[in-house]
């Protein structure tokens, strides 16, 4: 496990969500519903991705339990909620344009190369328990019942340090500071 304490940089790769997350802020014209349906799926994709990274061991052991019991890939769905809750919030003229253009960049090429990436990543080091483990559980739509291999057993339970040292306290307070600014948008004329 990583030491919490060290830092992620700013990844230049981010800069173009960085660059959109302003776009979208200049053009938000928040109402009362957007801001409410908004920040429930906000809320709901980081609670999911704050569950997720508390079971996560990257590298060191193959993840069965928590939410990864019901979806491969709850990160990225906690990511699509959070970023399709920010995009309410913004108000009718940033989603009816960035709604699309995310979901499409989303679908059709960011999702399906990391799934390739990892997938492939996965299999490589744990062979056959990860084959039937993605055979069996949804990648990106939950599963309702969470699956049990009857030959891999996953005695992983949540821990804060384990959340910490994937990083997810920053992704929170990046997401907490986003919902702010789009609370306090129409209070400030750009």
């Amino acid at each position: 496990m990583k030491p919490p304490s060290r830092r992620k940089s700013l990844a230049p790769r981010l800069f173009p969500l960085y660059g959109l997350a302003l776009v979208l802020l200049w053009m938000s014209h928040p109402t009362a519903a957007g801001l409410a349906a908004g920040f429930v799926l906000v809320g709901a994709g980081e609670a999911l991705r704050l569950w997720a990274a508390g079971y996560l061991v990257k590298n060191d052991e193959l993840t069965l339990s928590g939410p990864y019991a019901h979806v491969r890939n709850p990160l990225y769905l906690g990511s699509l909620l959070v970023g399709c809750g920010f995009l309410l919030m913004g108000g009718r003229a940033a989603s009816l344009w960035l709604l699309p253009i995310g979901l499409a960049f989303f679908f059709l090429y960011y999702f399906p190369y990391k799934e390739r990436i990892e997938s492939a990543r996965l299999e490589r080091f744990y062979g056959e328990p990860y084959r039937a483990y993605r055979a069996a559980v949804p990648a990106l739509f939950p599963r309702i019942t969470p699956w049990r291999s009857a030959s891999v057993r996953s005695a992983l339970r949540w821990s804060r340090e384990r959340m910490r040292a994937n990083h997810e306290h920053g992704a929170a307070l990046a997401i907490a500071l986003g919902a702010v600014a789009l609370l306090l948008r129409p209070l400030v004329p750009l």
